[in-house]
């Protein structure tokens, strides 16, 4: 039964998730700041407690993270959008680098390489989208985020009802 509500909860978080895609990549990153806080927060208690010469690197460093965590949390959809810029610029210079490395194996191999050059010229269209319009990234992330959800919950259910009819058969023997 657990399984079945908790399938069936994790189900209706899914369906939010795909009929507002947006929110769903942006409460990925607040959880994503939450958990950072908590790691924040032992850095600090480590180096306050612990002993040696990384005590203040490890205080210091608690610190930073506990406030860009913060930072993260209050303004979750700015933080998002700038992961996603970042995520786009690597996509970007990734398919600058198969275009290069395309022309550099044709000049060794003196074969054409259109596959690695199409691919990269697709980065690049793609990161360009994203660059200059975040929300397609996030909304995009959205949308894997709650298929990923949606076949969690499916698979869940059906462990719940096939375990659930599993022990009725063995009780009945």
């Amino acid at each position: 039964m657990a399984q079945i509500g908790l399938g069936a909860v994790i189900l209706i978080l899914s369906i939010l998730v795909l009929l507002n895609p947006i929110m769903g990549g942006i409460s990925v990153i607040f959880i994503l700041a939450l958990l950072l806080f908590f790691a924040g927060i032992e850095k600090v208690v480590s180096g306050i407690i612990g002993r040696g010469r990384a005590r203040l690197a490890s205080i210091g460093l608690g610190i930073i993270v506990i406030v860009i965590s913060l930072l993260a949390m209050t303004y979750p959809q700015g933080a998002t959008a700038i992961i996603v810029i970042l995520l786009g610029i690597a996509l970007l210079v990734d398919g600058i680098s198969r275009i290069f490395h395309a022309f550099q194996g044709r000049k060794e191999t003196g074969k054409s390489n259109i596959f690695g050059i199409g691919v990269g010229v697709l980065e690049i269209i793609f990161a360009i989208a994203v660059i200059v319009y975040p929300n397609i990234g996030i909304a995009l992330a959205g949308i894997l985020i709650g298929i990923a959800l949606l076949i969690t919950s499916i698979q869940i259910i059906a462990a719940g009802l096939t375990g659930h009819s599993r022990r009725r058969n063995t009780l009945t023997k």
